[in-house]
């Protein structure tokens, strides 16, 4: 479960970098505060 919620930050986290590039800046940087919020190393929603 815990490889899972890292993959999943992670694949936000890349996605909301792509996102900023792109020109969508609040969009990305949403993506990436939920990335990291997922992710086990922040606070899971999970837990």
């Amino acid at each position: 479960m815990e490889f899972i919620l890292w993959l999943i930050a992670v694949i936000l986290v890349i996605a909301g970098i792509v996102t900023i590039v792109r020109g969508a800046l609040l969009y990305g940087i949403l993506l990436i505060i939920v990335g990291l919020l997922v992710g086990p190393g922040g606070v899971s929603v999970f837990s």
